[in-house]
């Protein structure tokens, strides 16, 4: 059983949050994650947590880290809300690069979503 201070770090808040946002029923999450529904209800009120495989699990099928679906760090709140997790790689990996690459692939980027842009008003 999940004592007061687990309850209030806001771990379930953030389970239903990123659910709910991901249009999935508790009984869908459960599937995903091979789990009973009745533990991602438990889950959620802050009653119990999930094991670090089922927490891992949980993450991977809500696009989110372990850190952020844990603890909430604030550093990979961004990261929930991205549904592409090939392009959220690539942004990991490009932001390695030195600043004047940085630079080059920002203008890349730039140009092509003006382009893209331009052509649906056209196209409108």
């Amino acid at each position: 059983m999940a004592t007061q201070d687990e309850k209030s770090t806001g771990f379930g808040e953030r389970l239903k949050q990123l659910r709910m946002q991901k249009g999935l029923s508790q009984v869908d999450l459960a599937k995903l994650a091979n789990v009973n529904s009745n533990h991602i209800s438990r889950y959620e009120r802050g009653d119990s947590r999930p094991t670090a495989k089922y927490l891992k699990i949980l993450a991977d099928c809500l696009g989110v880290s372990t850190d952020y679906l844990y603890d909430g760090v604030a550093e990979d709140a961004a990261i929930a809300d991205f549904e592409d997790r090939e392009f959220l790689e690539i942004f990991k990996e490009a932001e390695q690069l030195e600043d004047e690459d940085k630079v080059i692939i920002k203008r890349l980027l730039k140009a092509f979503l003006n382009d893209t842009r331009l052509k649906k008003q056209y196209a409108s």
